[in-house]
């Protein structure tokens, strides 16, 4: 019997279309101009992006792939029986299935994304797959405050699974705040599974965010077609560039839509000059090692108690816990 109609969530304090006008506006009247990494997942930019995790270039997703099948049992053993699973934007699944078919009688899945068609088809594929799991979505922003709905069993502890380095694409001090808010939804004796990309020979980073087939170039610029279709938007995609590159200064990767000339964009009764050469700041990746995000967890309330690497040391997945009060 199938629970996801009858235990779903559907919460959505702020309509994905108004919070990204809101978002654009603002972003594009500021200098220098930037469009929040979070609007890069409607419907099409989330195919583009599963295509990326498929090219030769991008090593995160196939990295932590093989980091979790082969340490998948003992990430289970550390969540333990009866645990909640809050996901933060599950996409096409794939982890998620590999950490469910480990779990020990999880009490519920949860997956948290603030793209309602994204997480409708997430939470029913999941909910047709797994029959004796509650699924419970929740439309929302998993940076602003929302409500996890409780299973019908009892649980033991409330775990949130953080895969693919979408972490990264915060800066340290949003990072360190996205953290504390994880904390407290977790509650105490909570536990996070997360996913980072580490340090590396800026080659290999460059091509991973520049890839030859160009469809990193595609994903970025949907921003634009995505602004045009939801938001009547008048951007020319043609008229900008993909940048992307490694920041040794600031450790991360950049991405960026560069204008091939002088233009002006329209939205609603905005209207914005670009120059030639000007540029829209559309993602970081910051990376990390082990060492220096446990470090910034602990200021957030978090203890590391384990880390899976790959052979070579490109990525981790770690496991923290909330530290208690009195420990």
């Amino acid at each position: 019997m199938h629970r996801l109609a009858e235990t779903s969530v559907p919460t959505d304090p702020t309509p994905e279309t108004a919070s990204f006008r809101r978002d654009l506006v603002r972003g594009l009247a500021r200098k220098p101009r930037s469009i929040p990494a979070k609007h890069f997942y409607d419907a099409r930019g989330a195919e583009l992006f599963e295509r990326i995790c498929e090219l030769p270039e991008y090593y995160p997703t196939r990295t932590e792939l093989g980091i979790l099948r082969r340490h998948a049992g003992e990430m289970s053993a550390r969540l333990g029986p009866r645990c909640i699973v809050v996901e933060y934007g599950s996409g096409a699944s794939l982890k998620t299935r590999i950490l469910l078919d480990h779990l020990a009688s999880p009490a519920a899945y949860v997956p948290v994304d603030i793209s309602r068609e994204q997480l409708a088809s997430t939470a029913a594929a999941l909910d047709a797959a797994y029959q004796e799991l509650p699924v419970l979505p929740v439309c929302a922003d998993y940076t602003a405050d929302y409500e996890v709905p409780r299973p019908p069993g009892e649980a033991e502890r409330t775990a949130i699974y953080f895969p693919g380095s979408t972490i990264g694409n915060f800066t340290p001090d949003e990072a360190r705040h996205f953290l504390a808010h994880a904390a407290e939804v977790a509650g105490p004796n909570g536990a996070l599974l997360i996913g980072i990309d580490l340090e590396k020979d800026a080659g290999i980073l460059n091509a991973a965010y520049d890839d030859s087939a160009g469809v990193t170039a595609e994903f970025n610029k949907n921003l634009l077609v995505r602004a045009n279709r939801e938001l009547g938007a008048d951007f020319r995609p043609e008229r900008f560039r993909h940048v992307a590159f490694w920041d040794a200064r600031h450790g991360r990767v950049e991405m960026h839509l560069e204008s091939a000339c002088d233009q002006r964009v329209r939205i609603d009764s905005h209207d914005f000059a670009l120059a030639e050469g000007e540029r829209i700041h559309t993602e970081n990746s910051y990376k990390y090692s082990v060492s220096g995000f446990a470090e910034l967890a602990e200021r957030a309330g978090w203890r590391l108690g384990a880390a899976w690497t790959d052979a070579d040391a490109w990525f981790a997945v770690l496991y923290l816990e909330v530290v208690s009060p009195s420990g």
